[in-house]
């Protein structure tokens, strides 16, 4: 049975496992999931781990009241596989969330789901 290239991208963030596409045609990473290459067309994408580490491209603070859960960030990362994602940096306040910052994913689960989840990486290597 052939699985959409979202629902294998759900199914391995549920494992725990960040991945991404690659196309072994042109070498480019493929986000977010597709079932063709957008930069040549080729098919199929081959199924790689991210490294997880990336640079803040831009990020922003939504303001929530305290009994909500109180402010936190959304950010857009550019992965090193040179692809952009929206995510949340975490482990830093939400307002100390800059541009150019390193960070690194990891997988976390909310409600029996994997997602990607951000924080500050270590200098000289991963968070």
């Amino acid at each position: 049975m052939h699985l959409s290239a979202q629902t294998h991208y759900q199914a391995e963030l549920d494992a725990g496992r960040f991945c991404l596409q690659h196309c072994p045609q042109c070498q480019n990473h493929v986000f977010t999931p597709r079932e063709l290459c957008p930069h040549c067309g080729a098919s199929p994408l081959r199924w790689v781990r991210a490294s997880g580490l990336g640079t803040v491209y831009s990020a922003t603070t939504i303001a929530r009241k305290a009994d909500a859960g109180g402010n936190y960030n959304v950010a857009l990362i550019d992965l090193d596989e040179g692809v952009r994602m929206m995510s949340r940096v975490e482990g830093v306040a939400p307002e100390a969330v800059h541009i150019g910052q390193r960070v690194q994913a990891h997988v976390a689960h909310k409600d029996g789901r994997g997602l990607v989840l951000f924080q500050p990486a270590v200098q000289g290597g991963a968070a």
